[in-house]
């Protein structure tokens, strides 16, 4: 199997954000990623406990069609907001990764949204045409009903 073509990537010290065509990877790494897990390890409570919920949250990969909106402020915190979880804020310092990084979302978003759009209108546009085949159907069952109908009555 390929591997998808990164489209950005920012490296920091304690994550790295991967940016593909169709996910969104933010990944921990170095000190930050062993001392969360040397913590659960050796705390039997915590890995019971915090352990489950990092989890599910770290490494985080999200598919882009889940994303409903990016923005960022001022200081360079970056908000993913989803239709079905809870908000994610990406700190980011420079606020020219930042910038690229919400711009590079914004254009997946918008290229995934058009591609539902198109995907509701064939949908559509196939259940209409099965609405007319049996119609159609419909009428030429009854039109032989009357022929048959027609004949005996004549007999």
């Amino acid at each position: 199997m390929t591997e998808a073509m990164i489209i950005l990537e920012i490296e920091k010290p304690h994550f790295i954000i991967r940016l593909y065509d169709d996910l969104l990877k933010i990944d921990l790494r170095g000190n930050l990623k062993n001392d969360i897990e040397e913590a659960l390890e050796n705390k039997p409570i915590l890995r019971e406990t915090i352990g489950k919920l990092l989890g599910m949250f770290v490494p985080l990969h999200v598919p882009i069609r889940d994303i409903d909106s990016v923005h960022f402020d001022d200081a360079g915190k970056i908000e993913v907001t989803f239709s079905h979880h809870r908000n994610i804020v990406i700190p980011l310092e420079n606020k020219e990764e930042a910038g690229k990084l919400v711009e590079k979302l914004n254009q997946l978003v918008s290229k995934v949204e058009t591609e539902k759009i198109q995907e509701i209108k064939v949908k559509r546009r196939v259940e209409k045409e099965k609405d007319q085949v049996s119609k159609l159907k419909e009428r030429a069952k009854r039109k032989r009903y009357r022929k048959r109908s027609d004949a005996e009555r004549r007999v």
